[in-house]
Protein backbone atom coordinates (compact mmCIF):
# COMPACT_ATOMS: atom_id res chain seq x y z
CA UNK A 1 0.00 0.00 0.00
CA UNK A 2 1.11 3.54 -0.46
CA UNK A 3 1.95 6.14 1.99
CA UNK A 4 0.14 9.54 2.49
CA UNK A 5 0.13 12.09 -0.49
CA UNK A 6 -0.33 15.35 -0.08
CA UNK A 7 -2.21 16.55 -3.58
CA UNK A 8 -1.77 19.97 -5.26
CA UNK A 9 -4.20 22.45 -6.98
CA UNK A 10 -4.23 21.78 -10.75
CA UNK A 11 -2.53 18.42 -10.04
CA UNK A 12 -4.24 15.44 -12.63
CA UNK A 13 -6.06 12.87 -10.53
CA UNK A 14 -4.86 9.52 -11.48
CA UNK A 15 -6.80 6.98 -11.29
CA UNK A 16 -4.00 4.46 -9.34
CA UNK A 17 -3.96 7.67 -6.97
CA UNK A 18 -7.81 7.22 -6.26
CA UNK A 19 -7.11 3.78 -5.22
CA UNK A 20 -4.07 3.72 -3.39
CA UNK A 21 -4.66 6.54 -1.28
CA UNK A 22 -8.14 7.61 -1.09
CA UNK A 23 -9.85 3.66 -1.68
CA UNK A 24 -7.79 1.36 -0.10
CA UNK A 25 -6.55 3.73 2.65
CA UNK A 26 -10.45 4.76 3.63
CA UNK A 27 -12.79 2.81 6.50
CA UNK A 28 -14.33 -0.03 4.02
CA UNK A 29 -17.93 -0.93 4.84
CA UNK A 30 -18.75 -4.87 4.50
CA UNK A 31 -22.08 -6.90 5.45
CA UNK A 32 -19.52 -9.68 6.35
CA UNK A 33 -16.40 -11.56 5.72
CA UNK A 34 -17.84 -12.95 2.62
CA UNK A 35 -18.65 -9.61 0.91
CA UNK A 36 -15.32 -8.31 2.12
CA UNK A 37 -13.25 -11.50 0.87
CA UNK A 38 -14.93 -10.95 -2.84
CA UNK A 39 -14.33 -7.67 -3.18
CA UNK A 40 -10.59 -7.68 -1.76
CA UNK A 41 -9.46 -11.33 -2.77
CA UNK A 42 -5.96 -9.65 -1.74
CA UNK A 43 -5.86 -7.55 0.67
CA UNK A 44 -2.70 -5.32 1.56
CA UNK A 45 -1.09 -4.99 5.05
CA UNK A 46 -2.67 -1.74 7.02
CA UNK A 47 -5.89 -2.01 4.98
CA UNK A 48 -8.87 -1.19 7.70
CA UNK A 49 -12.56 -2.30 7.20
CA UNK A 50 -16.09 -2.44 9.34
CA UNK A 51 -18.00 -5.71 9.53
CA UNK A 52 -21.63 -4.66 9.64
CA UNK A 53 -22.92 -8.23 10.93
CA UNK A 54 -19.76 -8.52 13.64
CA UNK A 55 -20.43 -4.76 14.15
CA UNK A 56 -16.34 -4.17 14.90
CA UNK A 57 -13.69 -2.29 12.84
CA UNK A 58 -10.28 -4.37 11.56
CA UNK A 59 -7.36 -3.76 10.32
CA UNK A 60 -4.87 -6.56 8.19
CA UNK A 61 -1.66 -7.59 9.00
CA UNK A 62 -1.01 -10.95 7.93
CA UNK A 63 -4.39 -11.75 8.59
CA UNK A 64 -7.85 -9.62 9.72
CA UNK A 65 -8.16 -9.11 13.23
CA UNK A 66 -9.54 -6.34 15.49
CA UNK A 67 -8.07 -3.17 15.78
CA UNK A 68 -5.79 -2.61 18.99
CA UNK A 69 -7.26 -5.91 20.20
CA UNK A 70 -10.21 -6.72 21.16
CA UNK A 71 -12.76 -9.31 21.75
CA UNK A 72 -13.51 -11.31 18.08
CA UNK A 73 -16.23 -14.23 19.42
CA UNK A 74 -18.12 -15.58 22.26
CA UNK A 75 -19.56 -18.70 22.94
CA UNK A 76 -21.34 -20.29 25.28
CA UNK A 77 -23.21 -23.72 26.91
CA UNK A 78 -25.59 -23.69 29.44
CA UNK A 79 -26.48 -26.86 30.76
CA UNK A 80 -29.74 -27.46 33.40
CA UNK A 81 -30.58 -30.65 33.43
CA UNK A 82 -28.87 -33.32 35.45
CA UNK A 83 -26.22 -35.56 34.85
CA UNK A 84 -24.54 -38.89 36.14
CA UNK A 85 -22.05 -41.27 35.34
CA UNK A 86 -20.36 -44.42 37.25
CA UNK A 87 -16.61 -43.91 36.83
CA UNK A 88 -13.67 -45.63 37.96
CA UNK A 89 -11.22 -43.81 39.80
CA UNK A 90 -9.74 -40.33 38.53
CA UNK A 91 -11.47 -41.15 35.05
CA UNK A 92 -13.24 -38.36 33.77
CA UNK A 93 -16.04 -38.43 31.18
CA UNK A 94 -17.57 -35.42 29.25
CA UNK A 95 -20.55 -33.63 31.10
CA UNK A 96 -23.14 -33.79 27.90
CA UNK A 97 -24.29 -30.24 26.54
CA UNK A 98 -21.34 -28.84 27.82
CA UNK A 99 -18.81 -29.04 24.82
CA UNK A 100 -17.78 -25.88 22.32
CA UNK A 101 -16.51 -26.27 18.99
CA UNK A 102 -14.51 -23.01 17.28
CA UNK A 103 -12.11 -22.10 15.05
CA UNK A 104 -10.13 -19.46 15.94
CA UNK A 105 -10.00 -16.39 13.18
CA UNK A 106 -6.28 -15.55 14.15
CA UNK A 107 -3.40 -17.98 14.97
CA UNK A 108 -1.88 -15.65 17.59
CA UNK A 109 -5.30 -15.32 19.31
CA UNK A 110 -5.97 -16.61 22.53
CA UNK A 111 -9.03 -18.21 24.29
CA UNK A 112 -10.26 -17.27 27.61
CA UNK A 113 -12.33 -19.88 28.66
CA UNK A 114 -14.58 -20.64 31.73
CA UNK A 115 -16.46 -23.34 33.10
CA UNK A 116 -18.28 -24.50 36.40
CA UNK A 117 -20.25 -27.19 37.95
CA UNK A 118 -23.22 -25.03 39.86
CA UNK A 119 -23.53 -28.57 42.08
CA UNK A 120 -21.13 -31.18 41.76
CA UNK A 121 -21.53 -34.97 43.89
CA UNK A 122 -20.09 -37.91 43.98
CA UNK A 123 -21.77 -41.21 45.11
CA UNK A 124 -19.34 -41.94 47.81
CA UNK A 125 -20.96 -39.55 50.05
CA UNK A 126 -18.06 -37.09 49.97
CA UNK A 127 -17.34 -34.02 48.19
CA UNK A 128 -15.22 -36.08 45.55
CA UNK A 129 -15.63 -34.45 42.02
CA UNK A 130 -13.29 -32.37 39.98
CA UNK A 131 -13.58 -30.58 36.53
CA UNK A 132 -11.09 -30.83 33.68
CA UNK A 133 -11.60 -28.93 30.46
CA UNK A 134 -10.00 -31.14 27.25
CA UNK A 135 -9.07 -29.63 23.37
CA UNK A 136 -10.28 -32.56 22.07
CA UNK A 137 -8.63 -35.66 23.73
CA UNK A 138 -5.88 -33.29 25.64
CA UNK A 139 -6.57 -31.98 29.02
CA UNK A 140 -5.51 -28.33 29.72
CA UNK A 141 -4.77 -25.75 32.31
CA UNK A 142 -4.43 -28.78 35.06
CA UNK A 143 -1.95 -29.34 37.51
CA UNK A 144 1.44 -30.67 37.08
CA UNK A 145 2.00 -34.55 36.72
CA UNK A 146 3.34 -35.72 39.98
CA UNK A 147 3.32 -39.32 40.73
CA UNK A 148 -0.04 -41.15 40.14
CA UNK A 149 -1.96 -37.97 41.61
CA UNK A 150 -4.72 -36.55 39.18
CA UNK A 151 -4.49 -34.09 37.07
CA UNK A 152 -7.28 -31.48 37.66
CA UNK A 153 -8.43 -28.25 37.07
CA UNK A 154 -10.40 -27.66 40.36
CA UNK A 155 -12.08 -29.65 42.58
CA UNK A 156 -11.47 -32.52 44.75
CA UNK A 157 -12.29 -34.08 47.94
CA UNK A 158 -13.57 -31.48 50.34
CA UNK A 159 -14.72 -34.00 53.70
CA UNK A 160 -13.83 -36.98 54.80
CA UNK A 161 -17.70 -37.34 56.42
CA UNK A 162 -19.87 -39.43 54.50
CA UNK A 163 -23.05 -37.20 53.87
CA UNK A 164 -25.49 -38.44 51.13
CA UNK A 165 -26.29 -34.29 50.80
CA UNK A 166 -22.26 -33.17 50.55
CA UNK A 167 -22.08 -30.74 47.75
CA UNK A 168 -19.33 -29.25 45.70
CA UNK A 169 -19.25 -25.58 43.16
CA UNK A 170 -16.78 -25.96 41.17
CA UNK A 171 -15.10 -23.43 38.89
CA UNK A 172 -12.27 -22.78 36.65
CA UNK A 173 -11.12 -19.66 34.49
CA UNK A 174 -7.88 -19.58 32.37
CA UNK A 175 -6.42 -18.47 29.27
CA UNK A 176 -5.29 -20.77 26.45
CA UNK A 177 -3.58 -20.42 23.25
CA UNK A 178 -4.61 -23.02 20.45
CA UNK A 179 -2.12 -22.04 18.07
CA UNK A 180 -3.77 -22.40 14.37
CA UNK A 181 -6.96 -21.75 12.82
CA UNK A 182 -8.04 -25.16 13.13
CA UNK A 183 -11.14 -26.69 14.58
CA UNK A 184 -11.22 -27.55 18.01
CA UNK A 185 -13.94 -29.24 19.94
CA UNK A 186 -13.18 -28.21 23.78
CA UNK A 187 -15.14 -30.00 26.58
CA UNK A 188 -16.11 -29.81 30.08
CA UNK A 189 -15.14 -33.25 31.92
CA UNK A 190 -16.01 -34.73 35.41
CA UNK A 191 -13.88 -36.60 36.91
CA UNK A 192 -14.17 -39.25 40.55
CA UNK A 193 -11.87 -38.50 42.99
CA UNK A 194 -13.29 -41.42 44.80
CA UNK A 195 -10.57 -44.37 45.72
CA UNK A 196 -12.92 -47.09 43.52
CA UNK A 197 -15.27 -46.51 41.49
CA UNK A 198 -18.25 -44.78 41.83
CA UNK A 199 -21.04 -42.33 40.42
CA UNK A 200 -20.57 -38.23 39.99
CA UNK A 201 -23.66 -36.25 39.75
CA UNK A 202 -23.72 -32.77 38.12
CA UNK A 203 -26.74 -30.07 39.09
CA UNK A 204 -27.78 -32.65 42.03
CA UNK A 205 -26.58 -33.85 44.92
CA UNK A 206 -26.47 -37.83 45.65
CA UNK A 207 -29.78 -37.44 47.77
CA UNK A 208 -32.08 -35.66 45.19
CA UNK A 209 -35.11 -36.27 47.69
CA UNK A 210 -37.84 -34.29 46.08
CA UNK A 211 -38.39 -31.93 48.70
CA UNK A 212 -37.39 -27.67 48.68
CA UNK A 213 -34.16 -28.26 50.48
CA UNK A 214 -32.99 -29.80 48.07
CA UNK A 215 -31.46 -28.13 45.23
CA UNK A 216 -31.09 -28.47 41.48
CA UNK A 217 -28.47 -26.12 39.60
CA UNK A 218 -27.43 -24.92 36.77
CA UNK A 219 -23.40 -25.37 35.12
CA UNK A 220 -21.77 -23.26 32.16
CA UNK A 221 -19.58 -22.90 29.80
CA UNK A 222 -18.09 -20.19 28.10
CA UNK A 223 -14.64 -19.37 25.51
CA UNK A 224 -14.38 -15.75 24.29
CA UNK A 225 -11.18 -15.29 21.69
CA UNK A 226 -9.39 -11.82 22.13
CA UNK A 227 -7.25 -10.65 19.81
CA UNK A 228 -4.09 -9.29 21.86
Amino acid sequence: MAGRKTFTAGEVLQAADVNDFLMDQSVMVFAGTAARGSAIPSPSEGMVTYLEDADELQVYTTDWGAVGGGLVAVKHALKTDTFSASLANGADVEVTGLSITHAMADASNKLIISAYFGLAANGAGNGQTSLAIKDGSTKIAVGDAAGSRSRVGAGGVITTTSQTFIEQNIAVTFVYKPGDTASHTYTVRAINQAGFTETVYINRRENDTDILTVPRSASGFVIQEVSV
